[in-house]
């Protein structure tokens, strides 16, 4: 008898099967496995068995080892018995309890299914099944898929359906083109051929029980990219047929649920579980945001707010949204130029306006990481793997990886990375050439709206995507050439949808006001190789601040720290799917961003000597010579993260669960160590009354500036949080942003250029020792506050002060004045 399954559950993974019958050794994978959907057909079903069995065995070698499984949806006539009454082993019978539709049937026939294709054909076979042969021609020439069509040349029609069905099908076909599925003219043909594993992953991924199953297969094919070819068929109405009526007008109803994806309840609890990590980390600020700090920000917290809150202000004021005067007086800050993020800061100054900039960057940062982790899943549970929990592992690796955990202390432009999965997703569908104007167009938006999240997240994605490109075309050349053409004329469009859209603002931050051309970070910028194998400062249970702290540019910029045992697990993956083409591809993109991060000089561990490293010819470019090359290593987290979930996903389908165990025993052993802690935090400093209560607005006229003694910088830029306390009503020189150096030099630099007289109060308070002031130090002063405008100077209570007051005292003049927590020394008094 044959065997016989059943099926509960319509979107369980692929390959995992239930059986009534014990069975002591699985069977070979078979070569063809050809499913048919039935229910109550008891008067037809025996006559395509008795046709597919003949013809396949008659072909002797031509189709190798064969399997028909017959997916029965709830028959409550004999259709199970034609099956099991055959006693042939190659007939498999898959049953459901009750009816639910052709879609759940299917799903249930190819989940069940073992071969390496895949022939999808309806119980009264209309087409017979000789038309095999044009459709395995069709997919011998690279293709995923190849469906028969009764729509294209060279097809023929026998007996043809009632002239009303006719019509109706007609009109169907014609809303799936326009709605759905491009370039396939007859989706709903029953007799289709495809790739087993692909098809397997499709149906897992499907969620309709209806006869739109066939739309929503195929346009998941369409989305991941696998070409589908459409061959002409012999094809021939069967009476009897069990499509009715009613079913052509729950048509439009299925195709809107195509196109408004409904999550279901595993992707509900990832994000769930995604916002629950995102808050853990930043625990320390997340529910006390104004008055919490983050340790390891440094000083960008407060350079974050600052962009926050001068960003709601310009739009709530009306003034030009890209340029602000309250920092670097007279010459103001270029913020385009900086990392304002006005694709966040821009919809979030309600937010802002209301409740503060602490809080608004606080929830930026916080649901901007659970989104990009869910964005990362989402593309691999789409293009990777079809298993739920192999896609959560992975992108909750993508988004929590140590690198990440390092920018999370301070910077949300390579946190907030939601955009970068879906931009990756849509240049993917460019390589199927169906849509290619409008996926073009989509992109060119997608990416317009990444430059004002981070541009240097956008350069470094599309460092990876070309890395990847090059490696998957070198491994599969004649995809890579079909994808091509598409591809480069998408890009072409995108480009040009993308730059009418920020060509201002381009020209504003390269060009304008306070604008400079590149950002040197200095020759340790670059990774070591022990800093790939070393654990990160914030792992949990093996972190070591002063490793970390000796390998990278400060507690913000750990950008590699992967830790040897992920290293070695994700070489163990590659060696073992190294059949993939996708896993060599996306191996040797993660070893060459890895190497990239190592800079234009490598360093040979344990040894003095240097050798030159593949970044240097990038070095100089425009753009790369910006980047903090480092930073290259980020590449590796998404990379690493789908490794992982390929690994799982074929864990998921062992058959032996000895291998499984150890399988999962070896991913947890190389990810504990990664387990970030929470990010540290602080109380934090008070602001003083001299801000919070307006006091400072008697000592600053219209146009003149408020002079903090020693003046803002990228080291000590509390002065921007009392600046943004004090509704950014005042304007002060200094602060903590990127400009040119000036005089001539446009080479970009940290902060403000110090005058004399920044550099004479930066020098007291580093050595707490007063300087000697003569008449040409007060002379060198008063240049310097009439340059800055300077209405008044103020000190607040901090290390050294005291020198700092008795230095102020002399260069003034007079003495300062204790007013609601500071020392002031009006500069009107006397003029």
């Amino acid at each position: 008898m044959s065997g016989t399954d059943t099926a509960e559950d319509p979107h369980r993974v692929p390959g995992s099967r239930g059986t009534t019958e014990s069975r002591p050794a699985p069977p070979p994978v078979p070569d063809l496995s050809v499913v048919v959907p039935a229910y109550n057909e008891e008067r037809r079903l025996g006559p395509t068995l008795d046709a597919l069995t003949r013809h396949l065995a008659a072909a002797g070698d031509r189709w190798g080892s064969w399997e028909i499984v017959v997916a029965d949806d709830g028959s409550t006539d004999a259709t199970r018995e034609i099956v099991t009454l055959r006693r042939d082993p190659r007939l498999r019978l898959i049953t459901s309890p009750r009816n639910r539709g052709k879609g759940h049937a299917l799903r249930l026939g190819v989940g069940a299914s073992r071969g390496r294709r895949v022939l999808i054909t309806d119980a009264d076979l209309p087409v017979p099944v000789s038309e095999l042969e044009r459709l395995d021609a069709a997919l011998a020439e690279g293709g995923a898929a190849a469906v028969g069509s009764r729509a294209v040349a060279g097809a023929t029609l026998g007996d043809r359906r009632h002239p009303v069905r006719e019509l109706l099908a007609g009109a169907g076909n014609l809303l799936i083109r326009w709605t759905a599925v491009r370039g396939i003219r007859d989706t709903q043909c029953g007799f289709k051929l495809f790739d087993g594993e692909k098809v397997r992953a499709a149906f897992a991924a499907s969620r309709l029980d209806g006869w739109a199953i066939d739309v929503e297969v195929l346009r998941h094919f369409q989305r991941a990219g696998w070409p589908v070819a459409e061959v002409p068929v012999h094809w021939s109405h069967r009476p009897g047929s069990k499509i009715r009526p009613l079913d052509y007008l729950r048509f439009p109803r299925d195709l809107i649920r195509l196109r408004l994806p409904v999550p279901r309840p595993a992707d509900a609890v990832a994000a769930i579980l995604f916002l629950a990590m995102a808050v853990t980390l930043y625990a320390g600020r997340f529910f006390d945001p104004a008055h919490r700090y983050l340790t390891d920000s440094l000083q960008d917290q407060n350079q974050w707010e600052w962009f926050f809150a001068v960003t709601a202000d310009n739009l709530a004021h009306l003034r030009n949204p890209l340029f602000s005067d309250l920092q670097g007086v007279p010459d103001g800050v270029n913020l385009m130029a900086n990392t304002a993020m006005f694709g966040l800061s821009v919809p979030l100054a309600p937010v802002t306006l209301v409740w503060g900039p602490a809080v608004a960057l606080s929830l930026a940062m916080t649901l901007g990481l659970a989104a990009t982790a869910a964005a990362w899943y989402r593309l691999i549970l789409r293009r990777l793997v079809p298993q739920r929990g192999a896609a959560f592992a992975g992108a909750a690796l993508a988004a929590f990886a140590p690198p990440m955990v390092s920018h999370a202390n301070a910077h949300p432009n390579f946190v907030i990375l939601f955009m970068i999965p879906a931009i990756i997703e849509r240049s993917l569908r460019l390589c199927a050439g169906t849509r290619v104007t409008r996926d073009a167009v989509i992109l060119g938006l997608m990416a317009a709206y990444q430059v004002f999240l981070g541009e240097e997240a956008l350069l470094l994605a599309a460092l990876g995507m070309l890395l990847f490109a090059a490696s998957y075309a070198a491994v599969r050349p004649r995809v890579a050439r079909a994808a091509s053409r598409p591809l480069l004329r998408g890009l072409a469009i995108a480009a040009a949808v993308c730059l009418t859209l920020v060509v201002y603002p381009l020209a504003w931050q390269f060009s304008g006001p306070q604008s400079y051309t590149h950002l040197d970070h200095g020759p340790g910028a670059a990774n070591s190789v022990r800093a790939l194998l070393t654990f990160a400062e914030r792992s949990l249970l093996a972190g070591d601040a002063d490793r970390a702290a000796a390998l990278s540019l400060n507690p913000t910029e750990q950008n590699a720290f992967y830790g040897w045992p992920l290293l070695l697990l994700a070489l163990a993956i590659t060696v073992a799917l190294w059949r993939r083409p996708v896993v060599r591809a996306l191996a040797v993109t993660a070893t060459a961003a890895a190497v990239l991060s190592l800079g234009p000089r490598i360093h040979v561990p344990l040894t003095g000597a240097e050798i030159p490293g593949p970044w240097a010819p990038l070095d100089g470019l425009p753009l790369l010579e910006s980047v903090i090359v480092s930073r290259v290593a980020l590449i590796c987290a998404p990379v690493l993260g789908m490794l992982l979930a390929l690994a799982i996903g074929r864990l998921a389908r062992a058959r032996s669960l000895g291998t499984q165990y150890a399988g999962l025993l070896a991913v947890c052993l190389a990810l504990l160590p990664l387990i970030p802690a929470p990010l540290r935090s602080e109380p934090r400093a008070e602001t003083p009354a001299f801000f919070t209560d307006g006091a400072w607005k008697a000592y600053v006229r219209p146009g003149e500036s408020l002079v903090p003694v020693p003046l803002p910088e990228p080291t000590a830029a509390e002065a921007l949080h009392w600046q943004t306390t004090a509704g950014l009503g005042f304007r002060m020189p200094g602060g903590y942003f990127n400009r040119p150096y000036g005089d001539g030099d446009r080479s970009g630099v940290y902060g403000v250029p110090l005058n004399w007289t920044a550099s004479l109060l930066k020098d007291v308070r580093a050595t707490g020792v007063a300087q000697v002031i003569d008449a040409r130090a007060r002379e060198e002063t008063r240049r310097d506050l009439a340059y800055w405008r300077a209405g008044a100077l103020v000190l607040v209570p901090q290390p050294h002060d005291g020198p700092l007051r008795a230095t102020v005292d002399k260069l003034v003049g007079r003495p300062g004045t204790w007013v609601a927590g500071v020392w002031v020394w009006d500069l009107h008094e006397g003029s």
